[in-house]
C-alpha cells in the first residue's frame, strides 16, 4: 500500500515538473508560491534551480502571504509539561495537533510556556529554568538558544521546587527589514533588586547571543499577559494609572507608547488581555458579566480602538463556570468563529459565533494544552 502511494505520488510530481518545463521561471516561482509546505518540501529534490528558489526569503514571504490569504490562520493544540518534570530532563515530547490538517507533530523537547501566537510560522516553547526552543511544525525544523540573564536571576532567587510565582513572559518577533528573528525578555526590574524601571534582553538569532537593550521601557508591564507579535513589532499592556500599550520595533529596537487601552487601570490586570485578531491588535476588558473585545484600528492614521465584539459570560457557564479571570481571545477562523480558552490549559477551547452571537464547545483537553494560532511556512531561524 505504501509503495503504491509512493509511486503515485512520484508519478503526480514528474507530471507537475513536466507541465511546469517550459514555462517561463518567474510564472513557475508563482504557482509554486501558492502550493502548502509539504509539497515545497519535496520539490526542492526536482532541480538546483527550484531548491534555490523554495529556500529564498523572497519566495518563503510570497508563501506566507498566499497561505495567510487562501488558509487564513490554523491553530495548533501544543501539549504542557509542568516545571520540574520530563520538560527538564529531556525525555520530554513536544505534540502539537493542528485543528486544520488533523495531523500531530513531535519534536524532542518540551517546555511549560510559550509565545503568542506565531512569528511567521515558528512558535517557540520555553521554561524559566532551561533553554528555550524556537520551531516550525510544518517543516519540523527546531533550535534551541540558552539561558538569558532574566532566567539566572530567576534560578538564583527562587526555588524552583517549592516556589510559584508570576514570570514575565517572552516574546519572539522579526526584523522585518533584515529578516533576522529576535527573542526578547522585557520584566520589571524592582523585583529583582535592579534599580531600573525596566530591564530588556535581546536575543540575536544571527549572532546566537543575548544582550541588553537600552533604554527599556519607561514603564512597568504587566506579567501575567503574554507580548504579541504582529507586522515588525512586539506589543505589552503596561502597569500605569491609565493601562498603556507599548511597542518594540523589532528593527530599530526602540520601544514607544503606542497609544492608551480602551479601559483605566484594573486593581486585577488577570482581568485584561492582549490579542491578535483578524491580523488587528486587540484588547479585552472582562467585568462581569460580560467581556469586551476592542480592535485597534490604525488606518489612515486615525488610530482609534473599535469594539469587536461583547462576550456574554453567562453563557459560557456550562464551560467555565463563573471565570475568575478573562478569556483568552486565541483566534478568528474564517472571518466568524471566535476561539476562546480559559487561563487555565485543562480548560475547553469554545466557538463563539461573531454573527450568531451563539457558543458551543470546540475541544475538550484530556491534558494540559496551549492553543497557539498559527500559519504555515516554510521559515527557520
Amino acid at each position: 500500500m505504501l509503495k503504491r502511494h509512493r509511486s503515485r505520488e512520484n508519478q503526480t510530481k514528474k507530471r507537475l515538473c513536466l507541465s511546469l518545463e517550459f514555462l517561463p521561471h518567474d510564472l513557475v516561482e508563482l504557482i509554486l508560491q501558492r502550493l502548502p509546505v509539504k509539497p515545497l518540501l519535496r520539490f526542492k529534490s526536482v532541480s538546483k534551480n527550484w531548491k534555490s528558489t523554495i529556500e529564498s526569503q523572497r519566495f518563503q514571504e510570497g508563501n506566507l502571504i498566499c497561505s495567510r490569504q487562501a488558509l487564513g490562520p490554523d491553530v495548533l493544540l501544543m501539549s504542557l509539561c509542568e516545571k520540574g518534570d520530563a520538560g527538564l530532563s529531556g525525555h520530554a515530547r513536544t505534540v502539537m495537533f493542528s485543528l486544520a490538517t488533523a495531523s500531530k507533530v513531535r519534536f524532542p523537547f518540551s517546555g511549560s510556556m510559550f509565545c503568542y501566537g506565531h512569528c511567521d510560522g515558528l512558535v517557540c516553547f520555553y521554561c524559566v529554568y532551561a533553554p528555550s526552543f524556537v520551531m516550525n511544525p510544518a517543516t519540523k525544523w527546531h533550535r534551541s538558544f540558552p539561558l538569558s540573564g532574566y532566567q539566572q536571576l530567576v534560578i538564583e532567587r527562587y526555588n524552583r521546587l517549592y516556589f510559584k510565582f508570576i514570570s514575565f513572559k517572552l516574546g519572539l518577533g522579526r526584523d522585518k527589514f533584515r529578516g533576522i528573528y529576535k527573542a526578547v525578555w522585557l520584566y520589571s526590574s524592582s523585583e529583582y533588586g535592579l534599580d531600573n524601571v525596566t530591564t530588556c534582553e535581546l536575543f540575536d538569532f544571527s549572532t546566537n547571543a543575548w544582550r541588553y537593550v537600552f533604554p527599556a521601557s519607561p514603564y512597568r508591564i504587566s506579567a501575567y499577559n503574554r507580548p504579541v507579535y504582529l507586522d515588525g513589532s512586539l506589543y505589552w499592556l503596561t502597569e500605569c494609572k491609565e493601562t498603556k500599550v507599548l511597542s518594540f520595533d523589532v528593527h530599530t529596537e526602540t520601544f514607544q507608547v503606542l497609544c492608551k487601552a480602551p479601559f483605566g487601570h484594573l486593581s486585577n490586570p488577570c482581568n485584561q488581555t492582549i490579542c491578535i485578531l483578524n491580523d488587528r491588535l486587540c484588547v479585552s476588558l472582562k467585568n462581569w458579566p460580560m467581556q469586551v473585545i476592542w480592535s485597534f484600528d490604525s488606518s489612515g492614521g486615525s488610530n482609534t480602538w473599535k469594539k469587536m465584539c461583547s462576550i456574554d459570560l453567562t453563557k459560557t457557564f456550562p464551560w467555565f463556570r463563573k471565570p475568575e479571570f478573562a478569556l483568552l481571545p486565541i483566534a478568528v477562523r474564517e472571518k466568524k468563529w471566535l476561539l476562546l480558552q480559559g487561563r487555565d490549559f485543562l480548560d475547553p477551547v469554545v466557538i463563539y459565533n461573531l454573527h450568531s452571537k451563539s457558543y458551543r464547545l470546540f475541544y475538550k483537553p484530556r491534558e494540559p494544552v496551549g492553543p497557539v494560532y498559527y500559519l504555515q511556512s516554510l521559515f527557520s531561524a
